[in-house]
């Protein structure tokens, strides 16, 4: 099982940006897949999850509105895409699986068994 985040940059407050996270070794259909973040002195939080099979999508208040989950199954790739973004939103962003459990609607960080490697966002003028 593998996950690869990628699309993180330096944007200026107010742009977007659309990360990707690749998977392989398993099949998004039957798992939650979500999208956290940490910022430094910061915990680690849930911004957006999906798990298709239960009609799951989950968005933090702090990213709704501006942030869109979404997946290609074709590709077996879930991306974020980031509108609006602010300097609160610099962190490293990581995506990760609950394969093998398939919990379900989760968002939950220890709920997620595999993750990626982050890619780094930060949002500065």
């Amino acid at each position: 099982v593998q996950l690869v985040e990628s699309g993180g940059d330096l944007v200026q407050p107010g742009g977007s940006l659309r990360l990707s996270c690749a998977a392989s070794g398993f099949t998004l259909d039957y798992y939650a897949i979500g999208w956290f973040r940490q910022a430094p002195g910061k915990e680690r939080e849930g911004v957006s999850c999906i798990n298709i099979s239960d009609g799951y999508t989950y968005y933090a208040d702090s990213v709704k509105g501006r942030f869109t989950i979404s997946r290609d199954n074709a590709k077996n790739t879930v991306y974020l895409q980031m509108n609006s973004l602010k300097p609160e939103d610099t962190a490293v962003y990581y995506c990760a699986t609950d394969y093998p459990y398939g919990l379900g609607k989760s968002c939950r960080d220890y709920d997620y068994e595999y993750w990626g490697q982050g890619t780094q966002v930060t949002v500065s003028s």
